[in-house]
């Protein structure tokens, strides 16, 4: 379980297909604190760690990791937030992100807006019934408050803090986002679903 509240960003060094999976090899100030068998949020991506050599750790991810997120477009040189799990004594300063991620987003428009930025990402209509005015969702493993919804587009406003300690600062239009809608809501939209009225 995550918070949403990045700790680090982290540079893609090396990409190698093994069969369907593809492992990662990257490079951040917090590697050398992991161990095997940890779960790392990586941009919103829940990942084990398989092995770590000095100021580097490796994950691989698994088919179905690629066809639902952003990383089957994953480059070398790329940027990744990274986020460790929490414990349960931590403030929750987010909200709970599992690292499940439900689908990506595309980047439509960044707006200035004296001295932060607006984000606007388009997304799958069909999870339009998660998407709440002033609720939550995770854009790379950053807990973010939705803004504008609309039936397939939704706005984030981003502060200059968060720019400047995620991969936020590299968004261009059109490009790819991993999305995970807030697990609370999806409860209730499950729970919902089955009621007969």
């Amino acid at each position: 379980m995550f918070t949403g509240i990045i700790k680090a960003t982290g540079t893609v060094n090396s990409i190698k297909r093994e069969g369907s999976n593809v492992e990662l090899g990257i490079e951040s100030p917090i590697s050398k604190e992991l161990h095997e068998d940890q779960s790392v949020c990586h941009d919103g991506v829940c990942l084990t760690v398989t092995r770590v050599e000095g100021d580097q750790h490796f994950v691989t991810l698994i088919d179905e990791s690629l066809k639902r997120s952003a990383f089957k477009n994953v480059k070398e040189g790329q940027l990744i937030n990274l986020e460790r799990s929490m414990r349960m004594e931590d403030l929750l300063d987010g909200h709970m992100v599992q690292g499940h991620v439900d689908g990506v987003g595309t980047v439509t428009d960044v707006t200035s807006a004296d001295g932060s930025f607006i984000f606007t990402i388009a997304y799958d209509s069909k999870n339009s019934h998660l998407m709440v005015d002033k609720g939550s969702v995770s854009l790379n493993g950053v807990s973010l408050t939705v803004v504008e919804p609309t039936s397939d587009t939704f706005k984030v406003a981003i502060i200059p803090f968060t720019i400047e300690h995620t991969n936020f600062k590299n968004f261009k239009v059109g490009d790819l986002v991993n999305l995970e809608f807030d697990i609370l809501g999806k409860y209730v939209a499950k729970m919902l679903k089955g009621i007969k009225v």
